[in-house]
C-alpha cells in the first residue's frame, strides 16, 4: 500500500471515513500554510555573523546592538550583570598587580599585600563574584592612588593589560553602593569571554536581523565556521591597539598578525565567496594614543615604511594590509574605524553598515 493510502488508513480508523478525510485536508493546509510561513520567515530574515580575535571587542558591539536596536537592557538585567562589573574589576586588578611584580616592587603596607593576594585568589577562581566588602574598595582605591602602581600603569603598553583597567578604577567609589546596579555604560565595558555563540535578535525596516557573536579563542574557531555558510554578511571586528601585544594563548604571537591571518581564512573561505564582509577596525582611541608615543608600528608590522606618531598614516597601512588579504575576485570589503563603547558613533556607523547588507540583499533577490 503506498504512504499516503496507508497513512488515511489509519486516520480513517481513528476518527471515521468522513470526518478523517476532511481532518487530513485541514492538516495538511495547515502544514501548507507553516511551510509557506517559514519561507517568508527566511526571507525576511537577515542573519549577520559576528567574527574576530578575542578581546578584539566583538561582543562589545553585540551588546551595542542590543542597546541600539533592541531597546537595550532592563533593569533587572542590569542588575543581574553586576557579577560580571565585579569579576572584570577582580580580572584587571590582577593583571596590574602582575605589572607590579614584574617591575620587583614590594608594597610596604600589609594591607596592599593582603589585597594583591585576595584578588589574585578571586581571580583564579572560578565561583561566582556577587559582592565586594567596603575594606576591599577602600584599600583597592588606596592602591590605584599608590604611586608605583601608576608608574605601573603607565608601563602597561609592554604587558597585558585590559582596556577597562582605568574605567574600573576610576569607578570603585560609585559602584561600592548597596544594591548597586550597572548602567550601559559599565556593561559595555565589562570583559567576559565568548563561548560558543550568542544570538541578539531585532527587528528593523520590516526584516528581522539574528546576530551570531562566535567565539574568538583559538580553540573555538573551528568549531564554527561551517555552520553559517548562509549568513548575508560578516562583521570581522579588529582590535588595533593590539598591534603590541602577543596572544596570552602562546605568549609568542603577535595579536595584530594573529588577527590579520584569522580575517584571510574567513573571507577567502568557500563558504564566504558571496558573502558580504564589513572590516570594523576597532579601538582606535586606544591605537592612536599608543602611536602617538613611542610605540612603533612596526611592533607588528616589520615592513612598515611610513612615519611614526601618525595616526592616519598607520591605520591607512594597517587597513591597506586587511584588504590585501583578501584574495577572491570582485569581492568588496567595506571599512569602518570604530570604537566599540562609543554608542553613539557605534548607531550611526550600523545604520550605515545595516543599508549596506539590506541593499546588497535586495541586489541579490533582484529587487532593488
Amino acid at each position: 500500500m503506498p504512504l499516503l493510502d496507508g497513512l488515511k488508513s489509519r486516520i480513517s480508523k481513528q476518527m471515521g471515513n468522513c470526518s478523517s478525510s476532511s481532518e487530513l485536508s485541514k492538516r495538511n493546509h495547515r502544514i501548507d500554510v507553516e511551510i509557506e510561513k517559514s519561507k517568508r520567515d527566511e526571507e525576511n530574515s537577515i542573519k549577520l555573523l559576528l567574527l574576530g580575535a578575542a578581546e578584539s571587542g566583538k561582543s562589545t558591539v553585540l551588546k551595542q546592538m542590543k542597546i541600539i536596536h533592541d531597546n537595550g537592557f532592563t533593569e533587572s538585567e542590569l542588575f543581574q550583570r553586576r557579577t560580571m562589573v565585579y569579576s572584570t574589576i577582580i580580572f584587571s586588578f590582577d593583571a596590574l598587580m602582575k605589572i607590579v611584580e614584574a617591575l620587583n616592587h614590594q608594597f610596604t603596607r600589609k594591607d596592599f599585600n593582603d589585597l594583591a593576594e585576595e584578588v589574585r585568589r578571586m581571580a583564579n577562581s572560578k565561583d561566582a563574584i556577587n559582592s565586594l566588602s567596603d575594606v576591599f574598595f577602600h584599600t583597592m582605591q588606596e592602591m590605584w592612588q599608590d604611586k608605583f602602581v601608576q608608574y605601573a600603569y603607565q608601563r602597561r603598553d609592554e604587558f597585558y593589560l585590559p582596556d577597562s583597567t582605568k574605567y574600573f578604577m576610576e569607578s570603585l567609589e560609585r559602584i561600592n553602593v548597596k544594591d548597586f546596579t550597572p548602567t550601559e555604560q559599565d556593561i559595555l565595558h565589562t570583559r567576559v569571554s565568548t563561548m560558543g555563540v550568542i544570538e541578539v535578535n531585532f527587528t528593523i525596516k520590516n526584516k528581522l536581523w539574528r546576530v551570531f557573536d562566535v567565539g574568538g579563542q583559538r580553540s573555538q574557531r573551528k568549531k564554527w565556521i561551517h555552520c553559517f555558510d548562509d549568513a548575508k554578511a560578516i562583521i570581522y571586528v579588529v582590535a588595533l591597539s593590539e598591534y603590541d601585544q602577543v596572544l596570552m594563548e602562546d605568549g609568542a604571537t603577535n595579536r595584530m598578525q594573529e588577527s590579520l591571518q584569522l580575517f584571510s581564512q574567513v573571507v577567502n573561505n568557500k563558504y564566504f565567496t558571496d558573502t558580504n564582509v564589513i572590516l570594523f577596525l576597532n579601538k582606535k582611541d586606544l591605537f592612536e594614543e599608543k602611536i602617538m608615543k613611542d610605540r612603533s608600528l612596526r611592533l607588528a608590522f616589520t615592513s612598515y615604511t611610513g612615519p611614526d606618531h601618525n595616526y592616519k598614516a598607520a591605520i591607512e597601512y594597517i587597513q591597506n594590509r586587511f584588504f590585501l588579504a583578501n584574495h577572491v575576485p570582485n569581492k568588496q570589503i567595506y571599512c569602518h574605524h570604530t570604537c566599540a563603547t562609543d554608542t553613539t558613533q557605534v548607531r550611526f556607523i550600523l545604520d550605515s553598515v545595516l543599508d549596506t547588507i539590506l541593499s546588497s540583499k535586495l541586489k541579490g533577490c533582484g529587487l532593488y
